[in-house]
């Protein structure tokens, strides 16, 4: 039902190979594009599988979750920490050409940064921002954490610094989870936590934020949680202003949107303007 393959990455000193899981659509149909998620932050493609993408290939998408360099089973793991935003742009263009539609291109958290600035570069059908880093980069969230939730602070500050054995997995939890994921689901999810590149987070947060004028900004979608720890409603919101893009904002739903119990909101929501989009495609 799906698979992984390597695609060689372009833009880097060496040749790597790119995890992409694949779970083709259940019935095909050719008024709908291919999908490509891409993941945020100390993760791979393996936070798409658990429930997206089998939810899509069932309603007729070709659907494909990335794992960005040096992220899952995608080559780059000792260079993780010399990896930028824009070579995350350049691991997705390099999916996005290996695949024979243009997919639609949706991305949660950094993710959704990542094609951010994958816009200033390059077109796309649509694209969906999930709980998204702001476009006005990181500032305002860890500025947001030190003080409404310092102990919280400290916990994200020891995933960025590499601090595993330190952390304490209830607490970090609350920055992507709500109360509704049972404590053996989160120890489960965690066991699959990674690091993430110190240049990429400096990116998001000063060195490298979206461009704005310099994108064609192609019909887009913004999804935000309520509960969110991370990106509050109004910097969600704030984001979707940006583009002028749809919002649909969801309670009672955390960060990891993807991973949640209630995920199946947030897919719906998805589906339907997936569903619009398409309509539109094919009447143009």
């Amino acid at each position: 039902m799906f698979g992984w393959f390597g695609i060689p990455a372009f833009g880097y000193p060496q040749s790597r190979n790119l995890e992409v899981i694949h779970y083709p659509a259940d019935a095909p149909s050719s008024g709908r594009r291919p999908l490509l998620f891409i993941h945020g932050a100390y993760v791979g493609a393996w936070c798409w599988e658990e429930h997206f993408l089998p939810y899509f290939a069932s309603r007729g998408y070709d659907c494909y979750a990335l794992s960005l360099s040096g992220h899952g089973k995608s080559d780059g793991g000792e260079a993780l920490h010399y990896l930028g935003i824009d070579d995350y742009v350049a691991d997705v263009r390099q999916v996005v050409e290996s695949l024979p539609v243009e997919p639609i291109l949706i991305g949660h958290s950094m993710g959704g940064m990542v094609v951010q600035k994958y816009l200033e570069h390059y077109a796309a059908p649509a694209v969906a921002l999930m709980a998204p880093v702001p476009a006005s980069g990181l500032g305002a969230s860890v500025l947001r954490m030190m003080t409404a939730d310092p102990w919280l602070f400290v916990q994200v500050s020891l995933m960025h610094g590499g601090g595993a054995d330190l952390i304490d997995s209830g607490v970090a939890g609350r920055a992507v989870f709500s109360d509704d994921v049972d404590g053996d689901l989160q120890r489960r999810y965690a066991s699959r936590i990674q690091g993430e590149s110190h240049r990429a987070l400096f990116d998001m947060t000063v060195s490298n934020l979206p461009r704005r004028w310099s994108m064609q900004i192609p019909p887009m979608l913004v999804i935000g949680a309520d509960d969110d720890a991370l990106f509050s409603p109004a910097m969600v919101r704030r984001t979707a202003l940006t583009y002028e893009a749809e919002l649909s904002m969801l309670p009672n739903l955390a960060h990891a949107i993807m991973l949640e119990p209630n995920w199946q909101r947030a897919a719906d929501v998805l589906a339907d303007w997936l569903a619009r989009q398409s309509a539109a495609m094919v009447g143009a």
